[in-house]
């Protein structure tokens, strides 16, 4: 046998016996899908898919971040007691009280009534009401988004913050470390803030030589503003103006659309809990834990709510599950809508199923989008929707939906910062709210009559006419998609 031969031999047996090791690794607590293409991945093209593997093969945040998310949760179950009053639970669906069980168990946050809450899907003029409440602020303001840039759109808020702190208002803010690099005007961001006093973070920062590392593509995604434990914020909004300052955005005359919610009453206070975590995780301070009735007034709102934090600090996929339960409830309607809709096995499997029971069910997504191999991943499930029927709209260009929120049964929702995609299930640390209250339900709905009226609707016949090669993207796409 040459040397040649030999070298050949070796090799093959090494493929093997990484073949081999991969199937029996990367399966461990991984969903099958996920697991297969990983293995794939690993035997086809070894090297990089060992490489790929060791850099994001990983999902979970490194032990010590795990370990204060168990411990605000322990502190945050022992305020909150055995029982919280509601505003109308007897109205609730009869499912609904299990799934705020569900939610008490992995979020660690109760469902909480009495709370006042209204929608905003102007973007600049969120903007403005955000800065208008931050100009009442007597104590604290805390600030915590994915994005945050100040630029001429973001400026009234920021200038608001300047204010607050000239007041002698606590101000702190959390921005994600890994966004804040991928947009301009970041050092003019960071000495501003410094300039006024504010104490900055940065969320799961990536220093290998500080010894700040986790898997770089787990971020926090969350987008909250909490002023004084009294008035909150919370959606799907980043902190940045409408085109994100992208040079492409600006060529194709690309805007994003957004929905945030205003919240007062008991609900702001469990808001304040998900922040005081985040900044415990990022500082090693806990602020103080007030339960939802300490020092606040008696209030007159008739909305119920609780607040679901989910992510990759949670042994649990929080989000994934309480969705999934959902949807399997409904009875009348499902309506969603999601910028990024690439579904776990179960949320797909749920929809098909809620719809193939006679349930009517509507998808809001964009005609156009922003991250293409995301776009063409979200593209392959069309099919089996449509078969299954699933009425989609596409929300026409150059309006980019960015809302993500649904509805069951016209009774009870979810708004937040949760896309219906594997990474927001899996990867990204996020915000949810769910929601029970006929008038907020009837605006929410209104929204979505907004979103039909500016939609062209997708049917089965003309997506099977789609070009081949376009197909081909998107299957390709969908492959990828399942490297969590």
């Amino acid at each position: 046998m040459s040397e040649i031969d030999i070298w050949a031999l070796l090799l093959g047996i090494t493929h093997v016996v990484l073949g081999l090791l991969a199937t029996v690794l990367v399966s461990r607590n991984r969903k099958p899908a996920e697991a297969i293409a990983w293995v794939m991945m690993i035997v086809f093209i070894p090297f990089l898919g060992v490489a790929a593997y060791l850099l994001i093969g990983f999902g979970r945040l490194p032990a010590h971040r795990r370990a204060k998310q168990r411990e605000v949760n322990e502190q945050m179950l022992r305020r909150t007691g055995d029982s919280w009053p509601k505003t109308h639970s007897p109205l609730w669906p009869d499912w609904l009280s299990s799934a705020a069980e569900l939610n008490m168990a992995l979020g660690a946050l109760p469902m909480v009534g009495g709370n006042r809450i209204t929608l905003n899907d102007d973007y600049l003029g969120t903007i403005k009401e955000m800065a208008e409440a931050i100009d009442d602020a007597q104590e604290h303001v805390h600030v915590q988004f994915y994005i945050g840039v100040l630029d001429d759109a973001t400026a009234p808020f920021f200038d608001a913050l300047s204010r607050a702190c000239e007041r002698g208002v606590q101000v702190r803010v959390l921005v994600d470390h890994v966004a804040s690099l991928m947009y301009p005007r970041r050092r003019e961001t960071i000495r501003f803030l410094d300039s006024i006093g504010a104490q900055l973070h940065q969320m799961l920062p990536l220093r290998p030589w500080r010894g700040q590392w986790q898997r770089p593509d787990l971020r926090n995604h969350r987008k909250l503003l909490v002023i004084d434990g009294s008035v909150g914020f919370t959606g799907s909004m980043n902190l940045i103006e409408p085109r994100y300052h992208k040079a492409k955005n600006i060529r194709r005359g690309l805007t994003w659309h957004e929905l945030m919610m205003r919240i007062e009453g008991p609900a702001v206070r469990e808001l304040d809990a998900v922040f005081i975590t985040d900044w415990y995780s990022e500082t090693g301070t806990l602020l103080e834990l007030r339960p939802p009735s300490s020092g606040a007034p008696t209030w007159n709102g008739n909305i119920d709510a609780q607040v679901l934090p989910s992510g990759p600090s949670f042994e649990n996929d929080n989000s994934l599950k309480l969705f999934t339960l959902m949807i399997h409830q409904a009875t009348t309607r499902v309506s969603i809508t999601s910028p990024y809709f690439v579904p776990d096995e179960s949320i797909l499997l749920a929809i098909l199923t809620t719809a193939a029971r006679g349930v009517p069910v509507e998808l809001f997504v964009s005609e156009i989008g922003d991250q293409a191999l995301v776009h063409h991943a979200q593209r392959s499930y069309y099919e089996a929707l449509l078969r299954a029927g699933v009425r989609i709209y596409l929300y026409r260009a150059p309006k980019v939906l960015h809302a993500k929120h649904f509805s069951i049964d016209d009774e009870v929702a979810i708004v937040g910062s949760s896309n219906m995609d594997m990474r927001s299930f899996s990867l990204n640390m996020e915000v949810s709210v769910l929601l029970h209250g006929p008038e907020l339900l009837n605006n929410l709905l209104a929204v979505q009559d907004g979103y039909r009226e500016r939609s062209c609707e997708l049917h089965l016949e003309e997506w099977l006419a789609r070009p081949l090669w376009q197909r081909t993207a998107d299957n390709l796409a969908r492959l990828t998609s399942m490297l969590q």
